[in-house]
């Protein structure tokens, strides 16, 4: 293995493999029209210990464009789920030979991780040479590839509650209760505080159903939202402590005829988290 050199050989991987400091990515990716899907052939055989890198999934999610490179928080958060540090060595490899891995292996470098290479070859060659395959999925290895992807989506809906602070280009609607939105009521959650993101507006999600508890008729539950303030006809984004209630506001507006309403999964616990200078926060109803 050399630094100067963006490759290394199947036999240096193989006498390498399960270093603890030696981090293996199947980043396979194929064309549409190929009708092959590189998350199955993963499943049935890969370098064992490798882990499934989605090259759709960490991706841009502020565009329709497909596989744009992601924020640098978004793929931090990503590659942080896979299990990856800033000390490892990470090996690409594709299903090809060499296809998609240089894609993931410019994105590392791009990120300012240079610890990175592509097998010479790619599967192919080490099939070629004779080397042991994986041929089912740890559950440990799904869960870090599915996480990975559950991370940018997390990012990208934090970056994307944050812009609306300034750019009011939809409404956020909080399902929690009255007192911890305005900041006067503790959050059930040792170490959070409680108040609410700025520029929200707090509908506790008990108001969507009666005593029984059976859900609001729709024109009682458009009373509600008209009550506080919220408009059918634009944008709405709803949140709560941890993205579970927040689906019972998202529940009442699709009866309402408004199927495409996001929740903001992270909600409060995340933001409460992040810097306030970043992340600004409004804990009693004055400010």
């Amino acid at each position: 293995m050399a630094q100067d050199d963006p490759v290394v050989s199947a036999q240096w991987l193989h006498q390498h493999l399960g270093a603890p400091d030696v981090k293996v990515l199947d980043a396979s990716w194929y064309m549409p029209v190929e009708n092959r899907n590189p998350w199955e052939e993963y499943q049935v055989a890969h370098i064992p210990g490798a882990v499934f890198f989605d090259i759709d999934g960490i991706v841009d999610r502020t565009t329709d464009l497909p596989h744009m490179l992601p924020s640098e928080e978004a793929f931090a958060a990503a590659v942080s789920a896979l299990d990856i540090k800033n000390q490892d060595k990470v090996i690409v490899y594709d299903g090809k030979g060499f296809f998609s891995a240089p894609r993931v292996w410019w994105m590392f470098r791009v990120f300012g991780h240079n610890k990175v290479w592509v097998l010479d070859g790619g599967l192919p060659q080490w099939r070629a040479a004779g080397f042991d395959l994986g041929s089912a999925s740890s559950d440990d290895a799904v869960l870090k590839s599915k996480a990975a992807n559950k991370a940018v989506e997390r990012v990208y809906n934090r970056e994307l509650v944050a812009h609306n602070i300034a750019a009011k280009s939809y409404q956020q609607v909080d399902a929690r209760s009255k007192g911890r939105f305005d900041g006067v009521a503790p959050e059930p959650r040792e170490g959070v505080r409680s108040g609410h993101i700025p520029g929200s507006k707090c509908i506790p999600f008990p108001e969507m159903f009666d005593g029984a508890p059976r859900l609001l008729s729709a024109d009682e539950l458009r009373q509600k939202f008209q009550q506080a303030g919220i408009s059918l006809d634009q944008p709405i984004v709803v949140s709560c402590g941890s993205g579970v209630t927040a689906c019972i506001l998202a529940l009442g507006l699709y009866r309402i005829g408004k199927h495409d309403v996001p929740v903001y999964d992270g909600s409060w616990t995340e933001w409460e988290a992040q810097s306030d200078s970043d992340y600004p926060k409004a804990t009693t109803t004055a400010s």
